[in-house]
């Protein structure tokens, strides 16, 4: 069986749009995925752990036939290859890759929950993802209606315009 997930993708280190993009060849290389579709890229200020630098966001959709674990730890496996360090809680990463959604499947295990618990409070998660989700609602919640209670839209920029077509190989 074949899952749709949305991804949440974000980088504040070094060269950010290079990481967004690596992880992006990198996931769509990934035996039993498809990348679908990917947002535009959105420039953010960071949340939680504020001093840092501003973080690069976009979206992806993929198709997958992987357990939502065994993808997780695929996609594990891609931050560390990217040089993702997990020192500062909300910390500078090179970048982070969250699962967000998988089908209309609600995980809760130690290791992984889905729906992601903050997406629906992230600006700059549901930004990118109005880009590429065609669904107004995702888990019963209006997606717009969530994005009108973020506080943090006003910190959210369009970086880059982007499809897959804008991608080394694409379209």
């Amino acid at each position: 069986m074949n899952y749709k997930v949305f991804l949440s993708l974000g980088s504040n280190i070094e060269d950010r749009e290079k990481y967004l993009l690596d992880a992006i060849d990198n996931i769509s290389a990934v035996s039993g995925v498809s990348l679908e579709k990917i947002s535009n890229i959105y420039e953010t200020e960071p949340v939680g752990y504020t001093e840092q630098g501003r973080f690069l966001n976009m979206a992806a959709q993929i198709s997958t036939s992987l357990e939502a674990e065994e993808l997780l730890d695929k996609l594990l496996e891609i931050e560390k290859l990217l040089k993702r360090e997990r020192i500062i809680h909300w910390g500078p990463r090179t970048i982070d890759i969250d699962i967000l959604t998988y089908g209309d499947l609600r995980i809760d295990t130690p290791k992984l929950k889905v729906p992601h618990p903050r997406m629906f409070e992230r600006a700059f998660v549901l930004i990118p993802l109005m880009d590429i989700c065609e669904k107004e609602r995702l888990y019963g919640i209006n997606i717009n209606d969530a994005l009108d209670k973020c506080g943090d839209k006003d910190g959210v920029r369009l970086y880059k315009k982007m499809t897959v077509c804008d991608l080394p190989g694409g379209c």
